[in-house]
């Protein structure tokens, strides 16, 4: 039979000569919190180098320096936008994940909420397969890329405009509605 034995708390253990601090080191250790430098967010400003390590590992570089000023009623180019060059590095991906399709007359990609650019002169575009590129929107470099290589890019707005059309026929038109009568 085993009895049980009550274990004395730590701060009542931490008695006697010496034991001031109760295993904290010297007593001006654990004051404030001007040991830790300062509670939350302090030190982490303009000239601060001691959390500075912390801020760019939490928020990356972004968080220093300057971000620029606009009014407030202009608004910022939130567009996304992608270079031919980078589509055709990616072809691979988009068709794993399923936003690219192969066809029988190339590849399909959705890029639907995409502007495509045609790139720089570094990042030349060589059109090794005819792509099919849906799209909101396209610079004219681009349109003259994908045609030289074979493909095309389809604008929504136009696809939107041919798709009108060819839903309603012109015989339906206004057949269908009822007619209201006032009193």
């Amino acid at each position: 039979m085993t009895l049980k034995v009550k274990k004395r708390k730590k701060n009542i253990r931490m008695r006697g000569k010496g034991m001031g601090t109760h295993g904290g080191g010297a007593r001006k250790k654990r004051k404030k919190s001007g040991h830790r430098g300062g509670v939350g967010m302090s030190g982490s400003g303009k000239r601060a180098d001691h959390k500075k390590t912390l801020i760019t590992k939490l928020y990356g570089s972004g968080y220093f320096g300057k971000q620029g000023i606009t009014s407030k009623k202009t608004e910022r180019d939130k567009r996304k936008r992608i270079n031919l060059f980078e589509v055709e590095l990616n072809l691979e991906k988009y068709l794993k994940k399923g936003i690219a399709k192969k066809t029988s007359s190339g590849v399909e990609i959705n890029l639907k909420d995409y502007k495509i650019l045609g790139g720089s002169n570094r990042a030349e575009y060589v059109g090794k397969e005819k792509i099919t590129i849906i799209a909101k929107e396209a610079s004219k470099s681009a349109i003259e890329k994908i045609k030289e290589s074979g493909g095309e890019i389809i604008l929504l707005k136009k696809l939107e405009k041919r798709k009108g059309k060819e839903l309603i026929p012109k015989e339906k038109v206004g057949k269908d509605k009822p007619k209201t009568v006032k009193k």
